[in-house]
């Protein structure tokens, strides 16, 4: 770059120096002038000059280099691109209504050159040296121009170039349309003053809007420039740390000179048919600001060859440097292809008087304004009667010509953000230098003596005011540079409504940055939204395949990008509850997978109560096994005195019926819900009960034993015979079992529990044992008893005693612990709540097995055969 500024410079200074010999000094400025001369300009004079370098002439040149000087006629074969006229109207409004404003720059005016740049370095780095009026360093050919700030360029190239010129004199720059560059020592570096924020702020934005819509397929296209090249670079890695896959990425060449063009249109055709036959919806479209001319073109192309093909409707994301830019010819192309079309824009709002002003617009009016003529008459295809243009028009310019009446593409009567821009900047350079000439400061001398020490001020003297300017605008926003020398006045986001007469509407759906809504980076308003007439479904999807449905998970394709993929059903216990999930999940415990597994279902929770059908017949059998052990109990008390009852110890009698009611309620605990209460008393009381119960049995066993020992002559047996011994039986065999319970108790209590696992739609509430091996322990101890009672009254079944009960213990003992060791297995066999069943059950039958073995022969005898219960009848037999 620096290379080419000293190419040019050398190409317009080498001829003045070698003839300078043979000129006058009052020769010198016509020849200077003469050999930088750039035919289209507009001057408007003052105390103070705004410059302005335009980008609204676009001509491709013959391939020329730096070697040879720039030719005027090289310069006849331009178009015009109209929207770009309003952006010099926006300069000269500005400057208008500032004049016109007593309180902003009294005393002084200000006034406004104006150069075309064309898009060309070349031209661009004339126009930078002809704005200071400086073509020789140090040396001034008009005194009367007195430059303070440049407005432009519209696009970054054109921003860099000017400023390789004006940073030299330290001129500041307001550039409206480019963007910060990427290194930011760069940016301090020069003169610049961005009325646009940062480009990171885009990146962001553009992917955050494709995330809102849900698009992750979509495809990119750039400008293949420095700019372009960096866009990709930086959007590639923040599209996939979001789960964006680019279906494709293209580059657009930039065609500088005529003849590569032609050689671009196969280029072009092949680029048309990638977009077109893609899968991807959405097309990201990064370029300058006439990058929509190539786009246009290629699309008209790219149709011409498609003409029998139904075409594919397409989302064009266009960033903030893309406007609907087209030369004078493409005015009348069908732009529906762009309808629905989102894109950003720098934030613009309604300028007060703008549009009236462009109304009012008369060529024949606008002396001095070198652009006004060209854009006339290719905008509105006429010739004005003094036209030195050899071609023929069908009518002549007569001034009537309103520019509300050309079509929204070519030209637009609302601001665009460019112009906005532009306004702001004008505004910015008039209130920074308003704060310069303020009383306090010293340069209000400058003012108060007169013109002669105005032209002593120099451009850099504005930068510490430039750099702390804030205002109001006639819009009632407030504009500012940040630290970094930007306006960070954020990005619109604008949805485009195409019609029939080649015209269009923006129509802001969202924000960017700035006033979006609060703790978010981007707003959009969905119902605003309009979108391609050819997409059956709204917003439109953009995907390499289709969402894996809920109950799914994503599983890779080899060789695909990683948004390309195959769905896989959850496998069994996981559900996916969303689309497109990248692995399925276990429910929580308290919840199971539905059959689709789609969706989580909370588990009902069960335990064994009286309200079901299992619990209610369980209880049911409990209380009528304990009312017949109450019947049995009454008929011994009214028949205490018989001889059949009073035998093998009365009193022991009755504490094996109590504690035999007592087995038969204890099931009544396990019913009722498993709390910390009932899982403590649950499985003491029935180790204690049972304890005593098998105790007693146990007793009774050995009364019947010492009793025919002790009616033997001479058996000193006697005296252990009685209630004392029974009574120290019971109380010393339950004392263990009670010891066993307290340390159970003391050490690792049951608890309440819930079994999450065992049943897959259910959560069983149930009592945790704490300790098994103490739960085991109790067991166990029972267990001893019945056995040692069993080989005890198994011994003692055939002894010769009219009230010998052995036999009936001995079944009993059978019955007891048979149902007792099939327990353990068929407990440990099962799952919640019918654990619990297991338990009952084997209690009641154990506790029925005794009941009926034990007493159900002496109540037959009692209450059938009462003539067997008397004492003559049991001593006879």
């Amino acid at each position: 770059m620096r290379k080419n500024i000293c190419l040019s410079m050398l190409l317009f200074v080498v001829p003045i120096l070698f003839h300078l010999p043979h000129m006058v000094c009052k020769h010198t400025c016509c020849t200077i002038h003469d050999l930088s001369r750039i035919p289209h300009e507009y001057y408007q004079p003052g105390d103070l000059i705004v410059g302005g370098l335009a980008s609204h002439l676009f001509t491709s040149f013959d391939k020329v280099d730096f070697k040879e000087r720039l030719t005027t006629h090289q310069l006849l074969n331009t178009f015009v691109v109209p929207k770009n006229y309003q952006h010099i109207l926006a300069l000269i409004f500005a400057v208008k209504e500032i004049n016109e404003n007593p309180k902003i720059l009294p005393n002084i005016t200000l006034g406004f050159h104006i150069y075309e740049s064309y898009f060309n370095e070349r031209m661009t780095y004339q126009a930078a040296l002809n704005l200071p009026s400086t073509f020789i360093p140090n040396y001034k050919c008009d005194t009367q121009k007195h430059l303070v700030a440049v407005i432009g360029g519209l696009d970054f190239d054109t921003s860099l170039y000017m400023a390789d010129i004006l940073s030299i004199y330290k001129i500041p720059q307001l550039t409206y349309g480019s963007f910060a560059p990427e290194d930011p020592g760069q940016s301090q570096s020069t003169s610049f003053y961005r009325m646009v924020p940062n480009e990171a702020h885009q990146y962001t934005g553009i992917v955050e809007l494709l995330l809102h819509f849900g698009w992750t397929w979509v495809g990119l296209l750039a400008v293949d420039n420095d700019s372009g090249e960096r866009f990709i670079q930086i959007l590639k890695p923040l599209l996939s740390q979001k789960g964006i896959c680019l279906a494709f990425s293209e580059t657009t060449l930039k065609t500088t000179y005529l003849a590569e063009f032609y050689d671009l249109q196969s280029d072009l055709i092949q680029i048309y048919h990638v977009i077109m036959e893609s899968e991807a919806k959405i097309v990201v479209f990064y370029g300058g600001t006439t990058s929509m001319i190539r786009l246009r073109i290629m699309l008209v192309l790219g149709e011409m060859e498609n003409i029998n093909k139904t075409s594919v409707g397409k989302v064009w994301i266009l960033t903030a440097q893309v406007d609907f830019t087209t030369l004078t010819y493409q005015m009348s192309l069908d732009m529906q292809v762009f309808h629905g079309s989102l894109s950003f824009a720098v934030h613009s709002n309604v300028v007060k008087g703008f549009k009236f002003f462009l109304e009012a617009q008369n060529p024949f009016e606008a002396n001095g304004n070198g652009f006004v003529k060209q854009f006339w008459e290719q905008a509105f295809l006429c010739l004005f009667p003094n036209s030195n243009t050899e071609e023929q028009a069908s009518e002549t310019c007569t001034g009537e010509e309103k520019l509300e009446n050309l079509p929204s593409s070519g030209f637009e009567m609302s601001i665009t953000s460019h112009s906005y821009s532009i306004y702001n900047a004008v505004y910015a350079t008039a209130h920074a230098l308003h704060a310069m000439f303020l009383p306090r400061t010293k340069y209000r001398a400058a003012v108060e003596g007169g013109m002669q020490k105005l032209q002593k001020l120099q451009p850099w003297q504005l930068h510490p005011f430039l750099r702390s300017v804030s205002f109001n605008n006639s819009a009632g926003e407030t504009v500012s540079f940040s630290e970094s020398r930007e306006v960070e006045a954020g990005f619109d986001i604008i949805n485009i409504v195409t019609f029939p007469n080649n015209s269009f509407r923006r129509v802001k759906v969202g924000r960017l940055g700035g006033e979006a809504v609060p703790g978010q980076r981007i707003s959009i308003d969905d119902n605003r939204m309009v979108w391609h007439q050819s997409f059956h479904q709204v917003p439109p999807l953009s995907l390499c395949n289709s969402n894996c449905p809920p109950g799914s998970r994503k599983e890779k394709k080899e060789g695909e990008p990683f948004c390309c993929y195959n769905c896989a059903p959850c496998p069994q216990g996981k559900i996916s509850s969303q689309k497109d999930m990248d692995d399925c999940v276990g429910c929580p415990e308290d919840h199971y997978p539905h059959r689709d597994q789609s969706q989580c279902i909370p588990k009902t929770i069960s335990f064994l109560s009286f309200k079901e059908p299992l619990g209610m017949s369980l209880a049911l059998l409990a209380v009528s096994l304990f009312l017949l052990t109450i019947c049995v109990f009454a008929i011994f008390i009214k028949h205490q005195d018989t001889p059949l009852v009073r035998a093998n110890n009365r009193d022991l009698t009755y504490t094996l019926l109590t504690f035999l009611l007592l087995c038969f309620l204890c099931p009544l605990i396990f019913l009722s819900p498993p709390e910390r209460v009932s899982c403590l008393l649950r499985q003491m009381a029935f180790g204690l009960v049972f304890t005593v119960t098998v105790s007693c049995v146990l007793a009774k066993t050995i009364t019947v034993v010492l009793a025919f020992v002790a009616t033997k002559p001479g058996s000193r047996m006697r005296k252990w015979v009685g209630k004392r011994l029974a009574s120290a039986i019971v109380f010393s065999c339950s004392l263990i079992q009670a010891g066993l319970c307290t340390v159970w108790l003391g050490s690792s209590p049951p608890f309440p529990d819930s079994d999450m696992q065992s049943v897959m739609r259910e959560i069983i509430l149930g009592c945790n044992e704490g300790s098994v091996a103490l739960f085991y322990c109790v067991l166990g101890y029972m267990g001893f008893l019945a056995i040692f009672s069993f080989v005890v009254a198994f011994f003692a079944r055939k002894l010769p005693d009219s009230f010998n009960e052995a036999k009936f213990i001995t079944f009993s003992m059978l019955l007891f612990c048979s149902v007792w060791i099939s327990f353990v297995p068929v407990y440990l066999g099962t799952k919640g709540k019918y654990m619990v069943a297991v338990e009952i059950f084997s209690i009641l039958a154990s506790s029925a097995g005794l009941l009926g073995s034990i007493f159900f022969p002496k109540c037959y005898i009692i209450v059938l055969r009462p003539d067997l219960n008397c004492k003559e009848k049991l001593i006879k037999k």
